[in-house]
């Protein structure tokens, strides 16, 4: 399922082309489109049918935004083409604190995109085939363990999967907006199926002024700023494209943004030219007919979809319906992608574990792919795959790293300036810092609005989640570095020096096979002292044990402990201590017989008493645990060599 091993060297072959890189890289951003427009009205039907009119206000904002934010990261692009993106460009400029909370930040924003991407996608085939409603948790995780499979085959397969259904989105909202407008220039402006419905409005939103009707306005505006999640997917990607990797990722960029503004831009045009009435409650809407609370509202695309093509029963209606549910489910894989290789970079800087930083068969980071869809999963069960809920919690960490991200290049460009003499050079140089500083100032703002409106929503647990990251980044540094410092060599020459002499001893249970073969092996090594050593849980069998060992004539002494409260890892243990005590500069190399199966459920039958007395034992300074193997006829199925190996560690490719 996952496709034959790749060889290190074939890591080059892995690299995008810009076709391939847009669908991996910015399917967040451009199937943002399909669910901003509905934010936005959702907000301000709270206040009923009066408060409409700011949408293309906003939209327009969210625009300017979009715009200012895609300049600022093409100059991330350029100036740090390491892939760290955000990550790196905080933590040079502004240090380590600062790049780790763009980290903790993006990797909860991942999270998030995973989860309300798969739930939006999920929303417009139940749109579509409303019978599907009672299946919603089980399809959205269907979704991510498909996901999971296609990122596991590496990048550039996925890409291959992925880019068919991104440009078929593109092109049917292109033809259903350019259709749409069309029709309004003629004088036949589609109509949405929701346009003769009213809006009761939230009774304490009936009639808003002054500040509450900022807030509303405010609010919808954060919420539309979802349409800018994924952005900087690029900016951590560029080590995956093809040379020259700096000026393709900024191509890509490029176009990334003109799509994305002309989606959103006619999206949102058009659903006020159709007049779409959306709520979050259906019980909001006036004129239904029936009970409202069974009534399932379409998706505000696929009302405009079968207002432009002629009806729900439509091809159009279905092939929008069909490419908006495809790419809002393969937008996770923009997070498939961000998430695994930013964990690799952060492993790479001790902040996770090092087994992040490891690629797998298909040389991509199979272990933070693995991490990413079981936290999805998660989310998507605990919310149930209802983006309404997920959205709150939303769009936060993306604000946090644009901010931090475009504050560190004004002082990257700063530092610029003061050692550039060429004057072409320094215009340019404080040009593209006025738009870092402009992009810093907007997404600062949009920060503090997205903070101010979503935060009792549920926006607090993305905070909390992105704070405990960061404390648990900081432990695993602390940790990484203590493991360093302390096996670090100061004198070789101590540790190369032999102890005064080796104490060997042989744990017995019974006299077998693997027994006699491991007090071979112990006597192989030619110690300055052997024994066996046995504990005495039962008196007729010690009694037994010792006339077997005299009947065989074994020359290793034999050593009985007694234990009275039938314990077998303490007396061992407490022995073995006792004789470092004696001797504190003697080596004690433990030898331990132990049975290799071949089945899985045989090691519940065996060894249980050996894997305690290792896991004590290996905390006791100066002391060797030393297994010696017997291996059952069982286990020689498992010795076949195999054509790869799954579970073979493997090390990580650094960040070119």
């Amino acid at each position: 399922m996952i496709g034959r091993a790749l060889r290190s060297e074939e890591l080059g072959e892995t690299l995008l082309p810009k076709r391939l890189a847009l669908p991996i890289f910015a399917s967040d951003p451009l199937s943002s489109v399909a669910y901003a427009t509905e934010e936005i009205l959702l907000v301000l039907t709270l206040g009923g049918l009066a408060y409409l009119h700011f949408t293309p206000w906003i939209a327009a904002a969210v625009v300017a935004l979009l715009a200012v934010v895609v300049l600022s990261y093409r100059q991330v692009v350029h100036a740090y083409p390491s892939g760290g993106g955000s990550y790196e460009v905080a933590t040079r400029n502004l240090g380590p604190n600062a790049g780790l909370v763009v980290a903790a930040s993006l990797l909860v924003d991942y999270v998030m995109t995973v989860a309300v991407s798969v739930a939006s996608g999920v929303d417009n085939i139940i749109s579509a085939v409303p019978e599907a409603a009672g299946y919603r948790v089980l399809l959205a995780v269907g979704f991510v363990a498909l996901l999971t499979a296609m990122n596991l085959r590496g990048v550039r397969e996925s890409g291959r999967a992925f880019a068919t259904p991104t440009y078929l989105f593109v092109g049917g909202v292109l033809i259903m907006v350019g259709t749409g407008l069309f029709r309004y220039l003629l004088g036949d402006a589609p109509v949405s199926e929701s346009a003769e419905y009213g809006i009761e409005p939230e009774p304490a939103d009936a009639n808003l002024v002054g500040l509450a009707l900022v807030m509303l306005v405010l609010r919808a505006f954060s919420s539309g700023c979802t349409a800018l999640t994924g952005v900087e997917a690029i900016s951590n990607g560029v080590p995956a494209f093809r040379k020259p990797k700096s000026k393709n990722a900024a191509t890509t960029m490029a176009a990334m943004g003109i799509i994305a503004i002309t989606m959103f831009a006619g999206i949102t045009t058009l659903a006020v030219v159709a007049k779409v009435h959306i709520t979050e409650d259906p019980c909001q809407l006036t004129g239904l007919q029936g009970n409202c609370s069974s009534y399932h509202q379409r998706t505000v695309i696929a009302q405009l979809a079968a207002s432009v093509f002629g009806g729900e029963n439509s091809f159009g209606f279905y092939f929008i319906q069909g490419a908006t549910a495809l790419i809002l489910i393969l937008a996770a894989n923009t997070a498939f992608n961000g998430f695994p290789l930013l964990c690799s970079i952060l492993a790479l800087h001790r902040y996770l574990p090092r087994q992040l930083h490891s690629r797998g068969d298909r040389l991509a980071f199979s272990n933070g792919i693995i991490a990413l869809a079981a936290a999805a999963v998660l989310l998507l069960w605990g919310f149930k795959a209802d983006v309404t809920s997920l959205i709150h919690l939303y769009i936060l960490g993306v604000f946090t790293s644009f901010t931090l991200s475009q504050t560190g290049m004004v002082r990257h460009w700063n530092r610029e300036l003061r050692v550039e003499t060429d004057p072409r050079l320094r215009r340019r140089h404080r040009l593209v810092r006025f738009v870092n500083a402009l992009g810093a100032v907007i997404t600062g703002l949009v920060l503090v609005i997205v903070l101010a409106t979503k935060f009792l929503q549920g926006a607090w647990l993305a905070v909390v989640a992105a704070v405990i990251l960061w404390l648990m980044m900081h432990g695993i540094k602390r940790h990484y570095d203590a493991t360093a410092a302390e096996l670090a060599v100061t004198d070789p020459r101590d540790l190369l020096r032999p102890p005064s002499r080796v104490l060997a001893i042989v744990l017995v249970s019974t006299i077998h096979k693997p027994t006699l073969r491991a007090l071979a092996y112990a006597r192989a090594f030619k110690p300055q002292r052997l024994e066996a050593l046995t504990v005495a849980v039962d008196r007729d069998e010690e009694r037994t044990l010792e006339r077997q060992w005299q009947d065989l004539d074994i020359v290793v002494p034999l050593t009985v402990l007694d234990s009275p409260y039938r314990e077998i890892t303490r007396p061992v243990v407490d022995y073995v201590r006792s004789i470092r005590r004696e001797s504190p500069r003697d080596v004690v190399a433990v030898f331990i017989p132990e049975y290799v199966v071949g089945h899985w459920w045989e090691n519940l039958l065996h060894n249980q008493s050996a894997l305690w007395l290792k896991g004590r034992l290996l905390f006791t300074p100066g002391v060797m645990v030393i297994s010696v193997p017997w291996q059952l006829t069982s286990s020689a199925r498992a010795d076949r060599p195999a054509a790869r190996a799954p579970g073979s560690v493997r090390r990580g490719e650094p960040p070119h």
